[in-house]
């Protein structure tokens, strides 16, 4: 059974920073490290069509100021170095979440990406980025409220498929992976992932390798998905 869609919390970097004697903020650049290798090398040699990563939560606004600086840096930079090379390997970057929130020059970077990524083929990254699946379920089902109030819509309509239209994100992993250790799930994805295989991993999100991927897929493989029957 081939996967299509594996979705992926990037969990330890400042851990992983911290157990090999490095600054915190350096655990961040090396988890951008490891999360290009992943979108531009192992997805595509996998046959994966479809990533999910929670790169930025809603919850990580509350962090330090110093932090979230650092954070914002490194995705300019990334970005901007990475946008040709993307569409050069036929790669589609979405961003879902509240983009609004942060600043201007992020939220014009991360349209321009988009933008000159949409009709890219091979692989689809969504950045849960300014994500939180609470929220996204009450965002959704404002705009849902909105479009009954507004007449384009009768409530006897409503249906999970519907629904899953007015989200963020229209489409179900079959694999969430979280990494560093924690066993929750951290307000990610709670509608996508009824049903998906969930895979926590002690490894830190800097130390995760192709093979781990791979030994996830095995194991998936062997996996009964019964779906409530």
């Amino acid at each position: 059974m081939a996967v299509k869609h594996v979705a992926i919390q990037l969990d330890g970097n400042r851990r992983y920073a911290k157990k090999q004697g490095l600054n915190p903020m350096e655990g961040h650049r090396l988890g951008a490290v490891k999360a290009k290798k992943l979108v531009e090398e192992w997805a595509p040699e996998l046959g994966i069509k479809e990533l999910t990563l929670y790169s930025f939560s809603m919850q990580n606004f509350g962090r330090s100021k110093v932090e979230i600086n650092f954070l914002f840096r490194l995705f300019v930079d990334v970005f901007t170095k990475e946008a040709t090379n993307l569409t050069n390997k036929d790669i589609k970057v979405k961003f879902i979440g509240r983009l609004h929130l942060f600043p201007k020059r992020i939220q014009n970077l991360a349209r321009e990406v988009m933008e000159k990524t949409k009709n890219n083929l091979k692989l689809t990254v969504n950045f849960a980025f300014g994500y939180g699946s609470r929220e996204e379920i009450i965002d959704g089902i404002k705009k849902l409220a909105h479009d009954i109030k507004q007449g384009k819509l009768h409530p006897d309509k409503i249906d999970e498929n519907l629904f899953s239209s007015y989200l963020y994100l229209n489409s179900d992993p079959e694999i969430v992976i979280r990494t560093g250790g924690a066993m929750r799930t951290s307000n990610f994805l709670l509608w996508q992932s009824n049903y998906s295989e969930w895979f926590f991993l002690q490894k830190t999100w800097p130390e995760f390798e192709k093979e781990d991927l791979m030994a996830v897929l095995q194991e998936f493989q062997q996996r009964e998905r019964r779906f409530g029957k």
